[in-house]
Order: C-alpha cells, then structure tokens, then sequence
C-alpha cells in the first residue's frame, strides 16, 4: 500500500508532537515503519490519508464496541451538542449513564464520573487509601492501570513495547508503598498480606489483565485475592477498563464469581469519547467530597456528550449483541488455530468473548508477564506489517489485543485469516 501522505505527516509531526505521536503505543517503532494517519472511519473500517481501506481491530482501543461513526451513537452525541459541549454542572445524562452502569455492576451503590480509565484507577486507589487509612498497595506484574505515579511499577503493553521497567520522574517514596506480585501466585500474595496485612489498603489488579497480551486469570486465583482482602480489611478494586462492558453475563469479576469492593470502567463507557468511572457500596463511596474527607474533581466529569455516547452504547448492547460477537470470536479462534497450526507458526490465538491476542510460543498461552515469550516483538513484527500489507489493521505492538465489535461480520473474520495465512506462506518462502 501507499503510505506516503502517512509518512510526510509523520515526518512534521516529528517537530511538534513528542516522538510525532500523542500516546506511545500509537508508534509504530516494534513493527517496523511509522504511524498511519486516519483520516476517516465506519463501521469496521478505516479509512488513511493516503486513501487505503482498513479493516480495523484496534477500534480505538476498546472503546468502539459498536465499530466507528455509529449512527445512533453521532445522533445520540449531536442532539446533546446543539444544547451545548459542556455545563460543569449537573444534568440528566449524569444520572442516566449511572443507572446503566449500576445494573451491570450491581455491587456499585454510587458511581462517580471521570474522564479517562487512567483517572478511574488513580481515584479509586485514593479512596480505598482515604477509606482504610493506610498506605500500602499491592499489584501485579505485567497489569497497567493507567500513567498513575504509584501504579507505574512492571506495568503493561506500552512499557514492555521499550523495555522500560518504569518510568523517570516518579520519586523513589512514591513507589515504596506499591507491592509487586507475579500474576497466579495466590502464596507471594499471602506472604505480602503476613508482613504488610495492617499496612495494606487495597490490591488492585485487572482481573482480566488484557494490556500485555490477555492474561486469563484462574477464578481461584481471584477468589483468593477476595479472601485474604477480607480476612486482612484491605480492600480489593477490579481495574475493568478494558474488560467492562465485554461479558453477556456481567463483568468478568462476575464470570469468576469474585465481587470486589472497587471497580474502575472506562472505554466501553464512553462509546468513544473520554469517560472512565469507579463505583463501590454507600459506605464507600460516600467517603468522597462533597460526603467526605478524600477529595476527587474534574471539570469535564460528566461531560453531557461523553454522557450520551455512553449511554447509547449501553443500550445497544443487547443480548443479540453479545451473541453476535461470540459467534465471530468463536469463529476467529478456529479458524485462526487451524492456520497457525497449518505453518506451525510459533503463535497462539487466545480469545475471551470479543478479546483476542496472539500469545506467542507454542506451549499453553501465557497467564503472568514471565511466562511472555522474550522474542514476542519480534514474531509479532512481520505479521503485523504483512496483514497491514493486506489491509487488516491490528495494535502496533506485540503485547496489545484485538478486539471485536458488532459492526464486524463473517467476511471480515474469514478475511483476517485468508491474509493471515498467505502471510505466513509468504513468509515461509522467502525465510
């Protein structure tokens, strides 16, 4: 394809966005060659500035589960534009999202509105801090919950694309209240709970930890971490910003049969705009100002056009929704085994309803960061750049996932894979 308008943006970019882009994982620096710029998008595809059609399964990261420029999703967000963009006030569309969200989260009394996934985590951690009045953290290798200071510590995707272990400019003491565990070792955590367990106000962990590859974590594990919370009066926030929203059948706190006290949404929530959420019990959430002591504001918070994106999406997304991406995914997972198995390619398909990944390395897909293939980059670089050849775009990193919207169909799953295995057979050819 011809990417030169892409390339000659890129380049002037380069004098005047840090690195050309505005959020690191959009570089395309691990797969060779430099970012696409888009120009306009539907559905399932996208469209870049030098005129190629994309199917597209970043879909913004997340957020888009009903593909780009959904028409009720634009009616929904221009009706509410023609009254204004934004009040830093209350309005209906507040109470109206919360009211979505509490009945697919049922353990949430109040919900408090953000703006973004990464300010979510970063509040629900200052009010379960504020709420049990300690200091210390636990998390979990390889789990991103956001640029948080005290969170930036064996984080995810954009990390473990540079091989950064953390970030500069975080001082030393804010770090040292955070604990870091291996996913799925349920003993690191008790031996962390025997030491610390009055010192430690909450764990915090995606339970479905899908930004360095997708991580499917055992119930019991989950469980586990439920019970030591309980036993030691810590509390326990599920970070679900990427896997809200997913599951038919609830949350994937809900698939395991694990509530936790806390809960951070954001992608789904917004339907494409910047909206991210936590929510917990009255007691809770009743902790935070104007109720309580732990204070929390945002100008944008509830912003009335993220507001009715949100709640539109949420309306969509019916059970034929549902069923219609599982019927796709399962789809995808087959057939996408059965060529990585035909070329004996040193990938797996791992897959949860609408997420998916490319776990490299042939034994079981990877549960914890350690057990991530240490060449996964670079058997992620060439396929990434022969399916972009043939028109199918996916995250520009080896450790982001795919995800599945209601907008794709049958033709472009079974395309996915037709490109994916004259990939490989290209590949073989010319190794």
């Amino acid at each position: 394809m011809n990417r030169s308008k892409s390339d000659a943006l890129h380049h002037e970019a380069l004098s005047h966005l840090v690195g050309g882009v505005n959020s690191p994982v959009r570089a395309f620096k691990s797969v060779h060659g430099n970012p696409i710029y888009f120009e306009k998008a539907s559905g399932a595809h996208v469209t870049d500035v030098d005129g190629n059609v994309l199917v597209d399964f970043v879909q913004s990261w997340g957020p888009l589960i009903h593909g780009h420029s959904h028409p009720q999703i634009i009616e929904a967000v221009h009706e509410k534009m023609l009254n204004g963009t934004s009040f830093g006030a209350p309005h209906l569309g507040e109470i109206e999202l919360a009211k979505r969200v509490k009945q697919r989260f049922d353990h949430m009394d109040k919900v408090r509105f953000v703006s973004s996934g990464t300010e979510a985590v970063m509040s629900a951690v200052r009010l379960a801090r504020g709420y049990t009045g300690r200091d210390m953290l636990v998390k979990f290798e390889g789990c991103y919950h956001g640029h948080v200071d005290a969170l930036m510590v064996s984080s995810g995707s954009g990390l473990a694309t540079f091989g950064i272990a953390s970030s500069p400019g975080i001082p030393q003491d804010t770090v040292a209240t955070t604990l870091i565990c291996p996913l799925d070792d349920l003993e690191a955590v008790e031996y962390l709970f025997k030491e610390h367990g009055a010192e430690i106000a909450a764990v915090v962990i995606e339970p479905l930890p899908a930004n360095n590859g997708l991580l499917v974590q055992r119930p019991e594990f989950l469980k586990g971490l439920r019970a030591l919370c309980d036993a030691h009066g810590a509390l326990l926030i599920f970070d679900e910003v990427i896997s809200g929203f997913r599951f038919k059948e609830g949350s994937y706190g809900d698939l395991c049969g694990v509530v936790p006290d806390l809960t951070a949404l954001g992608k789904v929530i917004g339907g494409g705009l910047p909206v991210g959420a936590y929510g917990a019990r009255h007691e809770i959430m009743e902790q935070l100002s104007p109720l309580g002591p732990v204070y929390q504001a945002g100008t944008l918070s509830g912003n009335p056009l993220a507001m009715a994106a949100g709640a539109t999406t949420l309306d969509l997304l019916d059970s034929g929704a549902y069923d219609h991406m599982e019927a796709l995914g399962a789809l995808l997972e087959e057939k996408m085994e059965a060529v990585l198995e035909k070329h004996g390619h040193p990938m797996r398909m791992v897959r949860m309803e609408s997420l998916f990944w490319f776990s490299p390395g042939n034994g079981q897909p990877a549960v914890r960061a350690d057990q991530i293939a240490k060449d996964a980059a670079g058997l992620y670089a060439d396929v990434h750049r022969a399916l972009l050849d043939r028109g199918y775009m996916l995250a520009p990193s080896a450790y982001e996932i795919g995800f599945l919207s209601t907008s794709h169909d049958t033709s472009h799953i079974l395309g996915l894979v037709a490109a994916m295995d004259d990939a490989l057979s290209e590949m073989e050819l010319t190794s």
